[in-house]
């Protein structure tokens, strides 16, 4: 019997982590968010790099605050919930 124990990938966004089902999911929630309420592509991925160098993501989620970082650097108005804000 294969060995089904979950690895914790820190560090790691959803789209890293194999979690086809959520990361569907997470896509759809992001495609439907308004446009206008989107940060551009750049901003975006300025956001998820300082996410993946913060020593709280863990498995896609800010362990901060319990968000999918990949949603929450997405919306325009958002910021990062450390004490001292990565974005």
């Amino acid at each position: 019997m294969a060995d089904k124990t979950r690895i914790i990938c820190r560090r790691c966004l959803l789209e890293e982590t194999g979690e086809a089902e959520l990361l569907h999911s997470l896509e759809e929630l992001k495609e439907a968010l308004p446009a206008e309420e989107k940060a551009n592509e750049t901003e975006y991925s300025a956001r998820l790099k300082k996410c993946r160098a913060c020593g709280s993501l863990e498995n896609g989620t800010c362990r901060k605050c319990g968000c999918y970082v990949e949603f929450r650097a997405l919306k325009k108005r958002q910021h990062c919930p450390a004490a001292e804000p990565e974005w």
